[in-house]
C-alpha cells in the first residue's frame, strides 16, 4: 500500500496567496508567483489568479474599518462578513451547506410573508423568479443557437462558392431566390463556385484544381481565427466543455469557465471550427453555450448568485436547453441532463428543464434555421415497416458501436495524454493549422466527406424516391414503372455503377472519419463528438442497409427472406440502417441509452422505429462496457484529474475508513483548532504554516472532542474583517468558538468571537465504517469532507480527493493523477 505525505482535507494546490496571514493575500498573488500561478487544465492553459466570475469581496465600509470606531465584539453570525460562505477556485461546495443556507432564506421569507403584504409580494416574486430565469435561458439560447446554425451553414458553403445576388445567402437559400429555370438542384446560375468567377470556367482541370485551394485556404483561414481567438481571449472555450459541465455540476468550482468571454468566444469559435470542415460537431458546445447563458442570467437574482447548490439546479436544466436547440429534441436534452449530466437533479428541476427545453424549442422554430419549417434535423419518413429477421442486422451494428466506442476512447485519451506530456500540447495553433490542412487536403476529392457532418447524415438517412438524383440512388431502373413499392419509394432494385461508386467513396469516407476524429477531439477548438460519431455509424449502416438490399433482392427465396420479402416488394429500408448505426455509435462513445434513443426518434421523427434503435443502443454499450465502464466524457475527467465522483462506477473493495483518512500511522499529527485558548497569531500560524482547506475544531488538544469544523477561507476573511472593525484586535487577542466568551484577565485584549463560522454539525463516520458506504455518503450528500473519530475522539478526516485517490489505486491508477480539491 503505497504511503503519501500528509494532504489533509482538500489537500488543496497550495495558493501563494495564504502565505501571508491577511486576507489580501488570498486574491493578490505576488509577481514572484506569477509562473506558479498556471495550470494546464481541460486542453487549456489555466490563470488561477484569473478574477472573473468571482463573487464580490469587498468588506464595505464603516466608522470602525480604520480601528477609531466603537468598540464591539464581532460575530460573523450576527454581522455578515462578506466573503464568508464563499469558496476558492478549483474548490469543492459544500452541498449540506448551501442547501441548509437555501432554507434558512425561505423560511425568513416565508415567516416575513405573514407579516404584511410587502413581504408577500416579495415572496410571490421570489418563488417566481426561478420559472422567469428559466424563460430568459431558454430565449438567449435558443436565439444563439439558431444564429450558430445559419452562420454555420453560411460559412460552409462559402468554402465552395459565393451567392452573387446576395452573398449573405448560403447555397440552399440561394438556389431557393432564383427565379430561372435550371435542371440541377445544387447548380443554380445565382451561385458561382470561386473557379467559375477566377477563371470564368466551371469544369476542367484547372477549375477543380482552383476549387481545391480556395476550399484549403477557408478552411484554413477559419481554423486559424478560432485557434486564435480562443488563445487569446477564452482558454476555457476550447473543447466540448461537457466533461467540465459535469464535474461542475458535482459542486466543483472554476471560475471563469462559465463566463462571459467564455459565451461570446466560444460561439464564435464554433461557428468557424464548424465550418474549416474538421471533423467535429457543435452540439457539445452547444450545451456549454447554454450553461453560460444560464450562470451569467443567474446574476440577475439574488438567490441564485449568492447559492452554488441553486445555480447547479439552473445549470442542470440549461444542459436540457442545451440539447434541445442542438438537435430540436427538448424532451430527449431533458432526459440527457438527468441521465448523463447531472450531479444533483430534483424533481422541481425537472420540470424547469421541461420548461427551459420548451421554450428554447420554440425560439429555435421562430428562427427556423433549417429553412425547412421543421424543428427536428434530421427528417426522415420511411415507407417500409422493419420486420423481426432485420433485428439481427441491427444487433451487429450495436456490436460495431460498441467496439468502434471502446477504440475511439482509447486512441483519443491515448492521443490527448500524449498531447499533455510532450512538446505537441505546446503548439496548439500548429496542431490545429495541421490537422485542418490535413482534413481539407484528404476531403476535399471525396463528396461525402467534403460536406459538413449534418448534411452527410441527412444524405445517409435519406430514403430513396422515384426522383432522388443522389449518387446513393443510383440503382438500375426497372423495365415497368408498376415495379414500385409504397407510396413514393421505390421498390428493391439491383444496384447501379453510381450506388457502387457511392460505396466506395463511403468505405473511405468511413475509414477517414474513424481516423481524423481520434486526433481532432480534444484540440484548442470547440469541437463537439454527437455528428462525427454519428456520421461514423450511419456510413457503416447505410453499407449495411446496401447490402442487405442487395441480398434480399437476389436471394428473395432464402428462409430468412420468405413470406414478408417478395420479389418487386420494398422490404430493406438502407436509410433505418444508418439511423440505426448512428445511434449505435454515439451510444458506444458516450454510453448514453435511454435519452439516446429518445433523441433520435426526436431527430428524424422516425417514432415506430423505437425497438431498433432501443436494441442497437443497448448492445453497442453492452459490449463497449465489456471493454471499459467509462464513456468519454468521464475518460476525459479522469485525465484532467478533477475531483468527480462517478455516480454509475461501483465501490467494491472491503477497506474501511481507517485505511484511507489522513493523518496515516507515519504522518505528522491533525491540525486542529481549540475552542478556546488560541490566539489570533497562533491560529494565523497555523493556517500560514499548512495549505488546508479547513480544521476541526475540538474541546482542546488532550481530549480531541470534536466541538465543529471550520474552513480556512472563511476563518482568514473573518480575522482580517475583525482587525478592521473591531477596535483592540490583536495577535494576543483570544480566539474562541464556544457560546460564551471565557474569563480574562481585566487588562486583556478584546477576544475575537469565531462561532457564527464554524459549521456545528459536521459529518463524521466511525473508523470502522466500511468503505463503500463513505462513498455512497460523499456521492449522495455532496460532501467535500468528513471526520472520522473513535468513541467521540477525533481521529482524522476523509476528503473527496482522498476517496479518489483510494479508488484510483484500487484500480492500479497513479493516484496523483487527482489534480484539485
Amino acid at each position: 500500500f503505497i504511503r503519501f505525505p500528509l494532504y489533509v482535507w482538500f489537500e488543496g494546490m497550495e495558493n501563494p496567496g495564504y502565505r501571508s496571514g491577511s486576507f489580501d493575500g488570498l486574491h493578490h498573488p505576488s509577481d514572484d508567483d506569477d509562473d506558479d500561478e498556471m495550470v494546464d487544465i481541460a486542453g487549456a492553459t489555466l490563470d488561477f489568479s484569473s478574477t472573473d466570475d468571482v463573487p464580490p469581496l469587498s468588506t464595505g465600509s464603516s466608522a470602525g474599518m480604520n480601528g477609531n470606531g466603537p468598540s464591539k465584539l464581532v460575530d460573523p453570525l450576527e454581522d455578515l462578513v462578506p466573503g464568508v460562505g464563499t469558496y476558492e477556485d478549483f474548490n469543492t461546495i459544500d452541498w449540506v451547506r448551501e442547501k441548509s443556507k437555501d432554507r434558512d432564506r425561505h423560511r425568513e421569507i416565508t415567516n416575513k410573508s405573514r407579516q404584511s403584504t410587502v413581504a408577500l409580494l416579495h415572496s410571490l416574486c421570489d418563488a417566481f423568479s426561478g420559472w422567469l430565469l428559466m424563460l430568459l435561458v431558454g430565449l438567449m439560447s435558443g436565439a444563439l443557437a439558431g444564429g450558430i446554425d445559419i452562420a454555420a451553414h453560411w460559412l460552409s458553403d462559402l468554402k465552395g462558392g459565393v451567392c452573387l445576388t446576395d452573398f449573405w445567402f448560403n447555397h440552399e437559400h440561394c438556389c431557393w431566390m432564383s427565379n430561372e429555370t435550371f435542371q440541377e438542384r445544387d447548380r443554380c446560375p445565382e451561385w458561382q463556385s470561386w473557379a467559375e468567377l477566377i477563371t470564368g470556367k466551371s469544369e476542367g482541370a484547372f477549375a477543380y484544381i482552383m476549387n481545391y485551394m480556395m476550399y484549403i485556404f477557408w478552411a484554413l483561414l477559419f481554423s486559424l481565427l478560432a485557434v486564435t481567438l480562443v488563445r487569446a481571449f477564452a482558454p476555457y472555450a476550447c473543447g466540448s466543455g461537457i466533461p467540465e459541465i459535469k464535474t461542475i455540476l458535482s459542486g466543483f468550482i472554476i471560475r471563469g469557465y462559465l463566463g462571459k468571454w467564455t459565451l461570446i468566444i466560444k460561439t464564435i469559435t464554433l461557428v468557424l471550427a464548424v465550418s474549416s470542415g474538421l471533423s467535429l460537431g457543435k452540439e457539445g458546445p452547444l450545451v456549454h453555450v447554454a450553461c453560460c447563458c444560464a450562470n451569467i442570467l443567474c446574476h440577475l437574482f439574488t438567490k441564485y448568485r449568492k447559492n452554488e447548490a441553486k445555480r447547479r439546479e439552473v445549470l442542470s436544466a440549461a444542459a436540457a436547453v442545451g440539447v434541445s436547440v442542438a438537435f430540436g429534441a427538448p424532451i430527449g436534452g431533458v432526459l440527457f441532463s438527468l441521465e448523463e449530466v447531472s450531479y444533483y437533479f430534483p424533481l422541481k428541476t425537472l420540470w424547469r428543464s421541461f420548461f427551459a427545453a420548451l421554450v428554447a424549442a420554440f425560439t429555435l422554430r421562430s428562427i427556423n434555421p433549417f429553412g425547412n419549417s421543421r424543428l427536428v434535423l434530421f427528417y426522415v419518413e420511411f415507407h417500409a415497416p422493419w420486420h423481426l429477421v432485420e433485428l439481427a442486422p441491427f444487433v451487429l451494428l450495436g456490436i460495431f458501436g460498441g467496439l468502434w466506442g471502446a477504440l475511439f476512447i482509447r486512441a483519443n485519451i491515448a492521443w490527448c495524454r500524449r498531447r499533455k506530456s510532450t512538446r505537441l500540447g505546446h503548439y496548439p495553433v500548429i496542431e490545429v493549422l495541421v490537422v485542418t490542412a490535413m482534413t481539407a487536403l484528404l476531403a476535399f476529392p471525396n463528396s461525402y466527406t467534403r460536406m459538413s457532418g449534418a448534411e452527410l447524415i441527412s444524405e445517409l438517412f435519406n430514403d430513396c424516391s422515384l426522383l432522388d438524383s443522389s449518387q446513393l440512388c443510383g440503382y438500375k431502373q426497372p423495365a415497368n414503372t408498376t415495379d414500385t413499392g409504397v407510396g413514393n419509394s421505390l421498390a428493391d432494385r439491383p444496384a447501379g455503377e453510381n450506388l457502387y461508386t457511392a460505396l466506395w467513396q463511403l468505405a473511405l469516407a468511413l475509414i477517414f472519419k474513424m481516423l481524423i476524429t481520434v486526433i481532432t477531439f480534444g484540440m484548442k477548438v470547440p469541437s463537439g463528438l454527437f455528428i462525427p460519431s454519428m456520421a461514423v455509424g450511419a456510413i457503416a449502416g447505410r453499407l449495411l442497409g446496401v447490402g442487405m438490399e442487395q441480398l434480399a433482392y437476389y436471394h428473395h427465396d432464402w428462409v430468412i427472406f420468405k413470406g414478408w420479402c417478395s420479389q418487386g416488394a420494398d422490404c430493406i429500408t438502407p436509410g433505418l440502417y444508418a439511423m440505426v448505426g448512428a445511434a449505435a455509435c454515439l451510444g458506444g462513445v458516450t454510453r448514453m441509452t435511454v435519452s439516446l434513443v429518445v433523441i433520435m426518434f426526436e431527430l428524424t421523427g422516425g417514432l415506430e422505429y423505437i425497438v431498433p434503435l432501443m436494441a442497437a443502443t443497448m448492445t453497442s454499450k453492452w459490449v463497449a462496457d465489456a471493454f471499459g465502464r467509462e464513456g468519454i466524457y468521464e475518460a476525459h475527467i479522469r485525465l484532467n484529474g478533477y475531483p468527480f465522483l462517478e455516480p454509475k462506477e461501483e465501490f467494491e473493495h472491503s477497506s474501511l475508513a481507517v485505511d484511507v483518512m489522513r493523518p496515516r500511522r507515519s504522518d505528522p499529527a491533525l491540525a486542529v483548532l481549540t475552542q478556546d485558548g488560541m490566539t489570533v497569531g497562533e491560529v494565523e500560524t497555523l493556517v500560514e504554516s499548512t495549505h488546508y482547506s479547513g480544521f476541526p475544531v475540538v474541546v482542546s488538544q488532550e481530549s480531541q472532542r470534536l466541538v465543529g469544523f471550520v474552513f480556512r477561507r472563511d476563518l482568514l476573511i473573518s480575522i482580517d474583517n475583525a482587525r478592521k472593525r473591531q477596535e483592540g484586535i490583536v495577535s494576543t487577542s483570544q480566539v474562541f468558538f464556544s457560546e460564551h466568551a471565557p474569563s480574562q484577565p481585566p487588562d486583556a485584549p478584546p477576544p475575537l468571537r469565531l462561532r457564527g463560522i464554524m459549521d456545528l454539525s459536521p459529518f463524521t463516520v466511525t473508523d470502522h465504517t466500511p468503505m463503500d458506504i463513505t462513498v455512497d455518503i460523499f456521492r449522495k450528500l455532496g460532501l467535500r469532507q468528513c471526520l472520522v473519530t473513535h468513541n467521540g475522539r477525533l481521529l482524522g478526516i476523509i476528503t473527496k480527493k482522498d476517496i479518489l485517490k483510494h479508488m484510483a489505486q484500487i484500480a492500479n491508477r497513479d493516484p496523483d493523477s487527482i489534480l484539485f480539491n
